[in-house]
């Protein structure tokens, strides 16, 4: 059916910036919402921002992260993206993305809904 690969985790310090990329295959693009989760050691994995993959479809995202990440997608590279900047050591995560097929992105974001899941890429942030 397809498969999701993340890239452009690393180490920064904190004020850095990362950007993390999410190429869809197969179904896992169009008209799915795509999703960036987060889990560090020892703590629930939280839904961080979405997107979805039709027509202007609006992100959203988590009050800790509003103003520092930005999710956009490329329609014609089947990607979706993160940006992410003012990194702080409590963004350290593996982060994940995540693919749904529905109508729409259903917010807060539920872990469990989602069926497809890439392999994640760490992010690391020193103070």
């Amino acid at each position: 059916q397809g498969q999701l690969v993340e890239s452009g985790g690393g180490s920064v310090q904190a004020g850095g910036s990362l950007n993390l990329s999410c190429a869809a295959s197969g179904d896992l693009y169009t008209k799915n919402c795509i999703a960036w989760f987060r889990q560090a050691p020892g703590k629930e994995r939280e839904g961080v921002a979405a997107i979805y993959t039709f027509r202007g479809g609006s992100p959203y995202y988590i009050n800790s992260v509003k103003g520092r990440f930005t999710v956009s997608r490329d329609d014609a590279k089947n990607t979706v993206f993160l940006q992410m900047s003012s990194l702080q050591p409590e963004d350290t995560a593996m982060y994940y993305c995540a693919a749904l097929t529905r109508d729409y992105c259903h917010w807060p974001l539920v872990s469990t809904l989602f069926a497809h899941w890439g392999q994640g890429t760490q992010v690391s942030v020193s103070s």
